[in-house]
């Protein structure tokens, strides 16, 4: 890799992982991932996920919580969007990683 680690708390480490947690559910990556083009109602998000309503507001609660999503309301509809955009970079790093690592499984198989 080349850079040096970051020297880290007992506290930041808590976050840090507090953090991937969150984002450990396929659930939660999922709302996500239909929010990358931009916000959303959550009726959207229910129909995008095929989750229940609850089931999905209780994740996108809990994302909001941790800000990574932000809401807003309006009437009586609320909209979700991402608020924390290094969710981009997170999400394009580590689904780089996994196509690479599934083209070198591939061409260990001869695919």
């Amino acid at each position: 890799m080349g850079s040096k680690p970051r020297n880290l708390s007992e506290e930041a480490l808590e976050q840090i992982a507090r953090r991937f947690a969150v984002l450990s559910e396929p659930m939660r990556l999922r709302l996500i991932h239909s929010l990358f083009d931009g916000e959303k109602p959550v009726n959207t998000l229910v129909e995008l996920s095929a989750g229940t309503q609850a089931n999905v507001s209780r994740h996108l609660q809990h994302l909001a919580n941790a800000g990574i999503l932000k809401r807003r309301k309006e009437g009586l509809q609320v909209f979700y969007s991402i608020a924390d955009a290094s969710i981009f970079q997170l999400c394009e790093l580590v689904c780089g990683s996994l196509e690479q690592e599934h083209t070198k499984r591939a061409a260990a198989f001869g695919r």
